[in-house]
């Protein structure tokens, strides 16, 4: 080969892989198809939460005809077990076999759980329903029980997935690579839920029973095949960190050791505080869209894809600029600063009947959550010890989690109350429009962002070293290949 085309092919080699997505996540140990392969579970894990939490709560609402109470305590149901992510984590980190994995099993047994839920649940659903004209017949409470049940099961699968695939992720990448890997498995789990969301409602355009036993079932297996390609020959064999003489530490001892010195136990409740700031408001942002600013169910609707996109901008920005070496909680600062002007957005919509000032503030929750997830969930990686990725990734989760879930409870209890008070003229005639109670619970969710942003400031002095410019244009270039989508 000439001088001149091996110059020419390695001109072409450099254009593909900067036009690559992912290119720059990619590292000789974790190469980009391993990489790929391995987010799959984040693609479960979206479709597996677009089912339970948005199509099956209007399915049970609307052709069901279950009570919205019952239906939220199903929701609600796998946020239970979210507390017990770090417990996972910990196990994980320690686990104890002859086959010298410690993720894998966890992986497995939480595919297994996601199954065995979504297997009974379309069922249970059907029996609960109570709806004597189909062939779905049964005692309710029966039905009721068994839902509930399947619901847990679900939930407690999915952190269980989730937490010990994140944990992988983090012993197979680099340190130099890992914010790249986060973005990767953020962007993975936006477009299993964006994909599910598409085929679920295509499939459930014309609902039957049958149909809905069918969409869950075929979920059931979507998950297994998933999960089982994310694993496949994923972890390294390695008997001496699974050893069954190896002495095994406490979870209190471990968790002690975790939290020692005070960095992440800040941490851990600005993750909390910042989570339960932009959850709060998910059960609220159509319904103020259609009941205050007057939009139709489309206009709304197209609310979810403006957040995502959003996320997918924020999850780009954050790629970027962690790769440019700035700090994981600088970066997680400035999404709550976006959480706080997108907020601001949002209550002003309401006196200056703009959906434009609104449709903003949505798309700048998306930007604020992406940028603070992506940073907190790096500074939690960095939080790992000797191997133990398991109960730092799993401590984040349980926290998010968690916070998450009890944010959408009080954000729409909040907003009732509120809402009766207004109506009924106990908060005087200056409180008594309809946007009153919506905007509390927005004006909350500000406190709580600048409540996270305190607790998360003093952690900036952890910053690494600025990368040094004279490296070179190379070292500091940005493309195609910086975008995670």
């Amino acid at each position: 080969m000439t001088p001149k085309a091996a110059e020419n092919r390695e001109a072409w080699r450099r254009l593909i892989t900067a036009c690559l997505p992912f290119a720059d996540a990619a590292t000789t140990e974790l190469p980009l198809g391993r990489l790929l392969r391995l987010s799959l579970f984040q693609v479960s894990v979206g479709m597996i939460g677009v089912l339970l939490t948005g199509t099956l709560n209007r399915v049970l609402i609307v052709e069901l005809q279950a009570p919205a109470i019952l239906v939220a305590s199903m929701v609600a149901l796998p946020f239970l077990f979210a507390p017990l992510r770090a417990l996972i984590g910990h196990r994980s980190d320690t686990h104890r076999s002859h086959l010298g994995w410690r993720r894998g099993p966890y992986i497995w047994f939480g595919t297994l759980f996601q199954f065995g839920g979504l297997a009974i649940m379309p069922f249970a659903l059907l029996i609960g329903s109570g709806d004597t004209g189909s062939n779905w017949t049964g005692a309710v409470w029966v039905g009721h029980g068994a839902a509930m049940l399947a619901f847990l099961l679900t939930g407690a699968g999915v952190h269980m997935t989730q937490t010990a695939g994140l944990a992988l992720a983090n012993d197979l990448a680099p340190e130099a690579a890992r914010p790249r890997v986060v973005a990767l498995l953020y962007v993975m789990l936006l477009v299993g839920m964006l994909i599910s969301a598409l085929l679920i409602g295509a499939v459930l355009r014309d609902f039957t029973p049958v149909k809905l036993v069918g969409v869950i079932q075929g979920a059931a297996m979507v998950a297994v095949v998933l999960n089982l390609a994310a694993l496949w020959k994923q972890e390294a064999q390695n008997l001496a960190l699974t050893s069954p003489s190896k002495p095994r530490p406490a979870f209190a001892e471990a968790w002690g050791d975790f939290l020692s010195g005070g960095r992440p136990g800040r941490l851990l409740a600005a993750v909390g505080l910042g989570a339960a700031a932009f959850a709060m408001q998910d059960v609220l942002l159509e319904p103020y869209g259609g009941e205050i600013l007057g939009m139709g169910v489309g206009a709304t609707t197209a609310l979810t894809a403006l957040w995502a996109g959003g996320t997918l901008i924020g999850l780009a920005l954050s790629a970027h600029r962690l790769n440019r070496g700035v700090d994981a909680h600088r970066l997680a600062a400035g999404g709550l600063l976006w959480g706080v002007v997108a907020f601001v957005l949002v209550i002003a919509a309401a006196p200056m009947g703009s959906t434009a000032l609104f449709c903003l503030g949505a798309f700048g929750i998306g930007l604020g959550s992406g940028q603070f997830s992506v940073g907190t969930l790096t500074a939690s990686m960095a939080l790992a010890r000797e191997g133990r990725s398991g109960i730092a990734v799993g401590a984040w989760g349980a926290v998010q989690a968690s916070a998450v879930g009890l944010a959408i409870l009080t954000g729409g209890a909040l907003r009732d109350v509120v809402s009766h008070l207004a109506a009924n003229g106990s908060l005087g005639p200056a409180l008594s429009e309809p946007s009153v109670a919506y905007s509390v619970v927005y004006h909350l969710e500000i406190g709580l962002l600048f409540a996270a942003l305190a607790a998360i400031g003093p952690l900036a002095r952890y910053s690494p070293a600025r990368p040094d410019p004279s490296a070179g244009a190379s070292a500091n270039r940005f493309g195609l290949a910086d975008l995670p989508a």
